[in-house]
């Protein structure tokens, strides 16, 4: 079974950055779309952030966008969310998550979508 585990968290001021990783280990063959998610206390998790393994593609919903960037290194099984401008309703576990898609079939952070998932990775923004 794919398992996943993230580092990198931890507690920074409003306007600060962090950068969060996701090693991918067992046989992540077919998992071809690795997404980030994150939930704050009493509130659903949310897909954030989404990257396809097959074609490198990118996908942030807005609250994030331009403000964080997922990338990939395929060589390591890693992946990446460099988040910056963090702002205190950035708060919350974010975990990393991964499932496969078929063919034209857009990578996105779904929830109902993903099959393996990390423990998560706590993130804390202050004022």
């Amino acid at each position: 079974q794919v398992k996943l585990v993230e580092h990198g968290g931890g507690s920074v001021q409003a306007g600060g950055s962090l950068r969060v990783s996701c090693s991918i280990a067992g046989d992540p063959h077919n998992r071809n779309c690795m997404a980030w998610f994150r939930q704050a206390p009493e509130k659903a998790r949310e897909g954030i952030a989404a990257i396809s393994m097959r074609d490198g593609s990118t996908h942030y919903v807005d609250s994030v966008k331009g403000r964080f960037t997922i990338s990939s290194d395929n060589a390591k099984n890693t992946i990446y969310l460099q988040m910056n401008n963090l702002q205190p309703n950035d708060t919350g576990m974010y975990y990393c998550a991964a499932t496969m898609v078929g063919p034209g079939i857009r990578c996105r952070p779904v929830y109902y979508a993903m099959d393996d998932w990390g423990k998560g990775i706590p993130v804390t923004i202050s004022s």
